[in-house]
């Protein structure tokens, strides 16, 4: 099959050190591989992405010679999609109605780690004793395994970390999981690559591309990149947003953080990105 890879941001705020080395990073690989490189606006969670964000990014990646190879989609306009899985998991009854708070969840759960997996404990598994659902949720059992191209060989025990987690949420947005996994299906992704932020999110989707009789892509998680307090740089740390007024500096910086030989020094963009594709190619054949 032909690769197609795909850069998916979150419109939330503009492209940052962060998110251009991903974006970057599975533009390199689509271009290694020959294949199709793709846009897609994840913004499914619309009250957290400001009006015109969408846009902005677009530009953004236009000033850096990343340029994709169909139209952007938007997830937003995707919800009938959405809705067609669902309904599918509902038949076959791999996904319930819930009923539960986060209160109660906790609750029910007890203590646990700071910032640790709130692991649904099951409680409407067999019906919400005639409350009215408030999200759905997928049925999980077992032990999921995967490779990442980087990380190597993956596993985790999807009912013991994670429980039956959310497909659509209490106030009727869609959960990241169902979109990602639908979308990448629609598109015909083949290769994910992005950061290792979401590796942990590759089980959920796995366990949802099995239950909807969907492919499985290969995936790559790549370096993150850390703020000074040693977190992830993100829009909720206040990432400063990508100063462009030197594409092919920020070009280089990134390639870098990729663990890519690229020189400085005032030179086109376009430069840039060829020294990075024949490093990558290289590197990950």
């Amino acid at each position: 099959m032909a690769y197609r890879g795909r850069f998916a941001p979150s419109p939330t705020g503009p492209l940052h050190e962060g998110s251009l080395v991903a974006a970057l990073a599975s533009w390199l690989d689509a271009r290694a591989h020959g294949g199709q490189w793709l846009v897609r606006m994840e913004d499914v969670d619309g009250p957290r992405c400001p009006p015109g964000m969408d846009e902005l990014i677009l530009g953004q990646l236009e000033r850096l010679g990343l340029r994709p190879d169909e139209p952007p989609t938007w997830q937003s306009r995707r919800g009938e999609l959405y809705q067609a899985a669902l309904d599918r998991l509902i038949a076959s009854g791999q996904a319930y109605g819930c009923a539960c708070t986060r209160a109660e969840i906790a609750a029910a759960v007890g203590p646990r780690a700071k910032h640790g997996e709130l692991v649904y404990p099951g409680s409407c598994r067999e019906g919400t004793g005639g409350r009215p659902v408030r999200a759905w949720r997928l049925r999980v059992d077992g032990r999921i395994d995967w490779q990442d191209r980087r990380l190597g060989p993956q596993s985790q025990d999807l009912a013991a970390e994670v429980g039956d987690f959310v497909l659509k949420r209490a106030d009727g947005l869609w959960a990241y999981q169902l979109a990602v996994v639908v979308d990448d299906a629609a598109q015909g992704i083949t290769d994910v690559v992005r950061g290792a932020d979401l590796a942990d999110n590759t089980p959920r989707q796995i366990a949802l591309q099995q239950a909807l009789g969907l492919p499985t892509p290969h995936y790559l998680h790549t370096p993150l990149v850390l703020a000074v307090d040693g977190h992830k740089l993100s829009k909720q740390n206040g990432a400063a947003a990508l100063d462009l007024s030197d594409p092919a500096a920020r070009l280089c910086e990134a390639s870098r953080r990729l663990g890519l030989d690229i020189e400085g020094g005032p030179r086109p963009a376009a430069d840039v990105l060829a020294c990075a594709l024949a490093q990558w190619r290289a590197r990950w054949p």
